[in-house]
């Protein structure tokens, strides 16, 4: 049998291009996204949009569609990003983060409630980074010891970038938890849902379809860089971090499986690269990447949806 896995990456509001690519291949295979997939892993944003379109109802029905949640960028980013006049100033870089947990966990609530991860309908992966225990975590809605944890606090587990969010405490069984953000080490979890799938369907042939929020833009002069101090250094640093790592999961993945391997991806050209940019124009801007994304890629795009179909 064949298996198929999607993986989406983090990038805070850049995740309206998933999403609006996701939805473009829900009208094509008229099939919900959860109903394709067997595995969906996610890192921050990309973890809200698969945990989103594996949530199920009260009813036991699927409750969000790819576009319910390109309307979750459009309707509520400028919400989750908002900040303070202190938390805007140089005391932000001393003391506390740029944002408040409080409007992100609003959102999350708002969409997930007291949903757990064991109720959501395909396998799910979402990536975070314990900083108490010094590992990574993964939450895994297989996984019994953990499937019993709210997908509301994985979420926030998930997506919290350093400077932009504070931690998410999390007590799993008798261990204490201090959870960042997963991009710190897997923004492109690609390899990380590979290697899952290959425990959960041994025998199985796997597809894999990775989905990007844009490669950066954003270049820093020797001239700049020479001259940053620690303070300097913490900005770049974080976009250094969450970058890095995505083409060489690519290029790995390329090497292992090949034709099984489908990434849609590329360079941002009109839009901000900014993880937390959610002004209206930037949002017209990322909508039109995506049409560009997907023009691009229409050829892959189209033989995955006839493969599914």
């Amino acid at each position: 049998m064949t298996k198929y896995i999607l993986s989406i990456d983090g990038g805070g509001i850049r995740g309206i291009i998933p999403a609006m690519i996701l939805s473009e291949i829900e009208q094509k295979t008229n099939k919900p996204i959860s109903q394709i997939f067997d595995l969906m892993a996610g890192t921050s944003t990309g973890g809200i949009i698969v945990a989103g379109l594996g949530k199920k109802s009260y009813q036991g029905e699927l409750q969000y569609s790819a576009s319910d949640l390109v309307d979750l960028y459009q309707g509520y980013g400028k919400y989750i990003f908002k900040s303070s006049f202190l938390r805007r100033s140089i005391f932000s870089w001393l003391n506390g983060a740029q944002y408040s947990h409080k409007n992100i966990e609003d959102i999350l609530d708002i969409y997930f409630g007291a949903t757990i991860l064991a109720d959501v309908s395909s396998n799910l992966l979402l990536t975070s980074y314990d900083i108490y225990n010094n590992c990574p975590f993964f939450f895994k809605s297989w996984k019994e010891d953990r499937n019993f944890i709210k997908l509301k606090d994985a979420l926030r587990a998930t997506t919290a970038a350093p400077t932009y969010f504070p931690p998410k405490y999390l007590k799993v069984g008798e261990t204490e938890r201090v959870l960042i953000d997963g991009g710190v080490f897997a923004n492109n979890p690609a390899a990380c849902a590979y290697a899952n799938g290959k425990k959960l369907f041994p025998n199985d042939d796997i597809i894999l379809l990775s989905i990007g929020t844009g490669r950066l833009t954003n270049s820093i002069k020797y001239a700049n860089s020479r001259k940053f101090g620690k303070i300097g250094w913490i900005k770049p640093l974080i976009n250094i971090m969450f970058a890095s790592g995505l083409d060489c999961v690519n290029y790995q993945l390329e090497q292992v499986i090949d034709d099984k391997y489908l990434r849609i991806q590329s360079q941002l050209t009109v839009a901000s690269p900014e993880m937390d940019n959610a002004a209206p124009q930037n949002i017209k801007c990322l909508k039109k990447e995506v049409e560009m994304m997907i023009e691009c890629n229409q050829k892959a795009i189209d033989k995955f949806c006839t493969i599914v179909s």
